[in-house]
Order: C-alpha cells, then structure tokens, then sequence
C-alpha cells in the first residue's frame, strides 16, 4: 500500500480535477489528504509539513513573479486604450490592396499585441470585435477567418513579455531574462509560418481571401505612411522600454514590467483613454489573475512536497526512465502528455502539475532548462486552440457574428493547430533556435549520473 501511495495520489488529483473543483484547491486538498493517508501507513514523514509556511512565504516573497501583475496590468491598460484598433485599422490599409492583406494586418498586429501585452483573451476579442466583422464583409472565408484570430492571439503565449514564460522560468529555475531571449526566434517564426499559411490559401484559394475593394481603401501616400508611423511608433517604443531594457541587462524583468505598466498608464493618458473607470477595471483584473497564480502556486508546491515525500519523484522517474528513445524519448513523451493534457487544462494548471514533476528529471539528463521550457510553452499554446475546450476558441465564439458556428472556429483553428506543432517538434529537433547564443555544446544532452535521495521530500536547490 505503501508503495502505491504515489501513483494513487496522482489518481487523485485527476479524479478531483474531473470533478469540476477549482484546481488550487484540488492540490492542496489532494497533497494534505494523501500527507494523512501517508503517516496513518508509516510511509511519510510528518516532520516535512513543517516546511510548508516557509514555502509559500517563498511563493509570495518572490520577486520574479512581482513581473506577473506589471505585464497583466499593462496588457490589459493597453487593450482599453484602443491600441488594438487602430493598429488593426491602419495596417489593414496597409496590406489591404493584396489579397489576404486582412489576414495578414491580423497576424501582425497579433504579434505586435502579444510583444506590447502578452494577454491573450484581450487581444483575440478585440480582434474578434473588430476584424473578423470586416473580413466577412469582404467575403473571407468563415474559416480562415476565424482561425487566423484564433491563432493570432495565442501568440501572446510564446513572444515576449509572456506571463507563462516567466512561470516556466521560475519553475524551472531559469532566468526569465534567458528564457525571453530564447522565445524570440521561435515565437516570430511562428508568426511567420502563419503568415505563409494565409500566402498559400490566397495563392491556391484566392475566393477565400480576397483583397479589400478600393472603395474601402481611404487611406494611400502621404497620409497613409504617417498614420503607420503615429500608430506604430508607440507601441513599438513600449516594447523597447520593455524587451530592449531586459535584454540589454539594464533592468530585471520585474522592473521591465514596472516600467511597461507605467508606459501604458502614459500612452493611454496621452490617447485620452484613461479614466477612472477603465484603471480600476485593470487593476480588478490585475488583482484576480495574480491571485489565481499565486494560489495554484501554492497548492501546487503542497502537492509537490508530499508526493515527493511519498517517493513520487522515484515513481515518476522510473516511468520515464523505461521509455524507448533515451532523452529524445523523453522529450517526445513529455510532450505528448502536455499535448493531451491541453485537451483538459489551461496553460496555468499545466505549468503547475506536470513541470514541478518532470523539471528535475530533465535536469539529471542534462536538458538545458531554457530549451525544454521554451519547448514546453509552444506546447502549451495548443490549450488554447484545442477543441473542444480552447479558451482562445471560446473567446472569439463570445463576440463572433451568429453566422459563424462553433464548427466554423474548430476547423479554422486545425491547420493553425497543426502549425504549432510543427513549431514544437521544430524546436525539438534543433535546439540553437532557442540557444542560438550559447556555444554548441550547450544545446548537447548528456546524462548525469545525480543521486536522488527519495527521503528527502524537499526539491534541489536550483528546483525550488
């Protein structure tokens, strides 16, 4: 009984989360639980619950999460200002003239939004509120149409200043700094690999991406290239002051954010966009999305200590050790189960639950960790899209027009799903994509021979 008290432990978790129950508090209930059943069998040591206040005061005290509300608070300043509007209007001008040229302002202007925001559900429904009316009315077709918002959106995930970047990094034990810099190339080029979807369908599928009709271009020469300077040169010296201080080592992540939240507060004032209203709406947000982090943080690392005190870490390492493939192995089956996970959880429960499990296993195999965590966020973008329960595909069905079915936004977002995983196994297959500054050797995976001590229940130092 004792034995099996890890595998049943996990067991549990699911069948909680199955249940419908919030998932912080179906760790911590499932990690206290499984804590009982454990010293009623003589197989846990109650003396490790005494680490816990000293845990979650870690949780709270740490400043790389203080970046967690600044990048929320600042997308979601930014998303109420208008940004997203005008830069959808202008660029649309832009492209307007080629066939596709919608769909393509819609990719751009989703990667500038996920560089200046990083939030997700702000950016695909204001995408959706204002661009996917036009293009239906310019004949798109209802799947690209749907599907290109969709993963335009997502991009918010993957390209800097993601908020899951700097939860991977933590849990990791990465510099966030470092795992940024590492997203960068795969996150523009998977912008790009949309981009040359929407070039295919124009190109083979021209009646379902036609280009916008004269009369609805009103802007061309002079007056068109100085509203794409006023309505670029903002957002772009946001992500500057964001991106470019945290790269160049000037300033930290939290105090980059710090910085972009105040540059939002100022280009929202400047627009003339912020009242008193639209602050405290951002602030609430702000409040409740950071409160949501923190609390799965904590029932996560209650589930963390006592599953490794059950020898869970054991359990779980002897699994992954028996896959065919080695490392490669490895990787591949971790990410297949974040794959299907993805079909079930958001990105947040997933970074949560499975990395706390799988991250020291990686360690001992020599897997850099901004790699694997690069590698596992291009994962997890797919929980946006999957169907039946993608958030981001539930966002645009919340603003769509009614002609456009749930079908509709499904099979829009597949081939866009598809891409992302091409990204995935990508990133798998050549790892200086990511580790592009680090010598060659570095991107190498060697097994290291680490003891594991299944007595301890405490992480390794660079774990916790």
């Amino acid at each position: 009984m004792i034995e099996n008290l890890a595998p049943l432990m996990f067991l549990g978790l699911v069948v909680f989360l199955l249940l419908g129950y919030p998932v912080a508090f179906a760790l911590a209930a499932n990690g206290l639980l499984f804590a009982g059943f454990g010293i009623a069998a003589g197989g846990f040591d109650a003396a490790l619950l005494a680490a816990l206040p000293e845990r979650v005061y870690g949780i709270v005290a740490n400043p790389t999460l203080l970046a967690i509300p600044f990048f929320a608070f600042m997308g979601l300043i930014l998303e109420r200002s208008g940004m997203a509007e005008d830069l959808l209007d202008t660029i649309g001008q832009l492209f307007g003239a080629l066939r596709g040229g919608l769909a393509y302002a819609v990719v751009l202007v989703g990667g500038l939004l996920a560089a200046s925001t990083g939030v997700v559900a702000a950016t695909v429904i204001a995408m959706g509120l204002i661009s996917l009316p036009v293009m239906l009315r310019y004949g798109y077709d209802k799947r690209l149409a749907s599907g290109v918002i969709v993963a335009s959106g997502t991009l918010a995930q993957i390209i800097p200043p993601s908020i899951v970047l700097i939860v991977l990094a933590d849990q990791l034990g990465a510099s966030v700094g470092d795992m940024y810099k590492g997203a960068l190339l795969p996150g523009f080029t998977l912008m790009g690999l949309y981009l040359l979807y929407v070039f295919g369908v124009s190109l083979f599928r021209p009646q379902a991406a036609p280009a916008m009709p004269a009369s609805a271009r009103t802007l061309a020469g002079t007056a068109l290239l100085a509203r794409v300077l006023t309505t670029l040169i903002p957002p772009l010296v946001l992500i500057f002051l964001v991106l470019g201080t945290i790269f160049l080592g000037v300033a930290t992540p939290t105090e980059g954010g710090a910085m972009g939240a105040a540059g939002a507060l100022l280009l929202a004032g400047l627009r003339g966009r912020l009242s008193r209203l639209q602050l405290t709406q951002a602030m609430d947000s702000t409040t409740k999305l950071t409160t949501f982090v923190i609390f799965i943080l904590i029932g996560s690392t209650i589930f963390t200590l006592v599953f490794r005190g059950l020898d869970g870490d054991v359990w779980v390492e002897h699994l992954f050790s028996h896959l065919p493939g080695g490392v490669i192995g490895f990787l591949v089956a971790v990410n297949l189960l974040v794959f299907v996970l993805a079909f079930f959880l958001d990105f947040f429960e997933i970074a949560f639950i499975v990395v706390p499990l799988v991250g020291p296993i990686a360690h001992k195999l020599g897997i850099d960790p901004i790699w694997f965590g690069v590698m596992l966020a291009v994962n997890m973008q797919t929980a946006f899209m999957h169907p039946p329960f993608g958030f981001a595909l539930f966002y645009l069905k919340s603003v769509a027009p009614k002609c456009i079915r749930t079908t509709d936004i499904y099979w829009g977002a597949l081939p866009f799903l598809l891409i992302q995983l091409l990204m995935v196994a990508t990133v798998l297959a050549f790892p200086q994509i990511v580790l592009r500054d680090a010598p060659p050797e570095a991107s190498s995976v060697t097994e290291i021979p680490i003891e594991v001590d299944p007595d301890s229940g405490y992480l390794p130092p660079e774990w916790r």
